[in-house]
């Protein structure tokens, strides 16, 4: 089918879903709020903690709605999209508060709504929907390769595989490309050889040690269903410029098959899901990419890049919002602020707004607005102050979680002290090659760069129940996401 063709009827679809959502904003007000991660942000452990900041309160200053006690409640009601997963809110708060352990990472779609009753500032009692849509961040940078044919996709893999920063981790799958004829006959062993070799250089450039995040495609890494199907079965190949696939060969095989994944997996998530977005809030792992060096930190600024321009961003007309939707509200979030003293809360935020300032430009020119902000949506450390020889030095204290690297000596259940390392003051420093974060380190000068914390202990109701989650400027994402349509 003609890309021309497929487009017009993807853009009819979307036209008709946006008139039924307006027509049933009109009858009940809804938000539809878009919540994913790159590898290892915390997507799960956010969603969690949004939900339960709206239904259990809690210190929220900056959510003024909520301070100003104008939010009467939450209520969790059945979703409105039967053929999408729930968001096991309940399994995942247990996991938090219960087994003082990180919920397991989330690898497909899932949904959630909440009813929140508010009292405008003007008076009276109102409702709104808050439908939640989270989604892994490998589906997120899947989408620039709607604009994207077989031919300009495999230009840009390679480049990206021949780079400095990763040419020894895609070795194995280039010394097999170089062997390869993209013109020889289709063969399915060497497409599959070709694929996991591709893979397996894309699983080794998302580990903590090297950090990348733009690792398209992002099923590769997270099949779930979809594992060994063809449309899963590809890989870039070494193409001439302006060449043709001749028909029946390999060239043409893989062709084929990447336009499969663009059409039966990325082009209805856009079309069902993501192009149905009202606001988005996009997670990072900012720290991992310090810790990595200069390579990470300019992948993860491409990565960035390449995620907002495919945001239909934008403030609508009158018009267009009866036909189209248009994400108004954008927020970036560098997660585990907890690992640094307050001191460099800030200037983590500057560092992450320096990672999107092309695209905050870009952004704005259409009218969106965009923030960014450093964060903790549960706060697994507190601060003290720590005796080292005769000076007195900040420090974050929490529980290590036992067994992993850098922290043997720990059980799981003893406190240990923290130094963390320091930001620069100038966020363009750690572009520069030979710069880069120094990471974190123990009272006795170890080196904790990648020490992970058990969730902290919570206080509970009479009855048992969860109270408030200790967090990081949770509020003002809140306020940022939710504030306006709660005046």
């Amino acid at each position: 089918m003609p890309s021309w063709y497929e487009t017009i009827i993807d853009e009819a679809r979307l036209t008709a879903q946006t008139l039924l959502d307006r027509a049933e904003n009109l009858a009940s007000p809804t938000l539809r709020l878009g919540i994913t991660g790159l590898s290892r942000a915390g997507k799960t452990v956010f969603t969690t903690a949004l939900v339960h900041a709206l239904m259990r309160g809690g210190r929220l200053p900056v959510f003024r709605a909520m301070h100003e006690g104008r939010i009467a409640g939450a209520r969790l009601e059945p979703q409105p999209d039967d053929d999408v997963p729930r968001f096991d809110y309940e399994g995942h708060l247990a996991t938090l508060v219960d087994e003082r352990r990180w919920p397991d990472s989330t690898r497909r779609i899932s949904e959630l709504r909440l009813a929140i009753d508010y009292a405008p500032a003007r008076g009276g009692r109102r409702m709104l929907t808050l439908d939640i849509v989270d989604y892994p961040g490998e589906w997120l940078l899947d989408l620039p390769l709607l604009e994207q044919d077989y031919a300009a996709f495999a230009a840009q893999s390679l480049r990206l595989a021949r780079a400095p920063a990763r040419q020894a981790l895609a070795a194995p799958f280039l010394a097999e490309l170089k062997a390869t004829d993209p013109d020889a006959p289709a063969d399915e062993a060497t497409a599959r050889r070709l694929a996991g070799l591709f893979t397996d250089y894309l699983a080794a450039c998302r580990t903590e040690t090297v950090s990348m995040s733009l690792l398209p495609p992002g099923r590769f890494l997270m099949p779930g269903d979809l594992e060994g199907s063809p449309a899963l079965t590809f890989a870039p190949l070494d193409l001439d410029e302006g060449r043709e696939p001749p028909s029946g060969s390999l060239h043409a095989m893989m062709k084929r098959r990447y336009d499969a994944y663009k059409d039966t997996i990325v082009r209805p998530f856009f079309r069902d899901h993501f192009a149905r977005l009202d606001r988005q809030i996009v997670l990072i792992d900012v720290l991992a990419a310090l810790n990595a060096g200069p390579a990470a930190l300019a992948d993860l600024e491409s990565a960035l890049d390449g995620i907002l321009g495919a945001f239909r961003v934008g403030r609508n007309s009158w018009l267009e919002a009866l036909f189209r939707h248009r994400i108004g509200k954008v927020l970036f979030a560098a997660t585990k602020a907890d690992h640094l003293h307050h001191t460099s809360h800030d200037p983590l935020e500057a560092i992450l707004r320096r990672l999107v300032e092309r695209a905050l430009a870009r952004a704005h020119s259409a009218g969106s607005e965009i923030d960014v902000v450093a964060l903790a949506a549960v706060r697994a450390t507190r601060e003290a102050m720590v005796k080292r020889g005769r000076s007195h030095l900040p420090a974050i204290v929490g529980v290590p979680e036992a067994g992993q690297h850098g922290a043997d000596a720990f059980d799981g259940l003893a406190e240990a002290a923290v130094f963390p390392g320091d930001l620069p003051e100038a966020p363009s420093a750690l572009f520069d090659p030979g710069v880069g974060f120094s990471g974190l380190s123990d009272a006795q000068g170890g080196d904790f760069r990648f020490l992970r914390f058990r969730p902290p202990l919570v206080e509970r109701n009479a009855d048992g129940e969860a109270l408030a989650l200790p967090h990081i400027r949770l509020d003002r994402a809140l306020e940022f996401l939710l504030g306006d349509r709660l005046k």
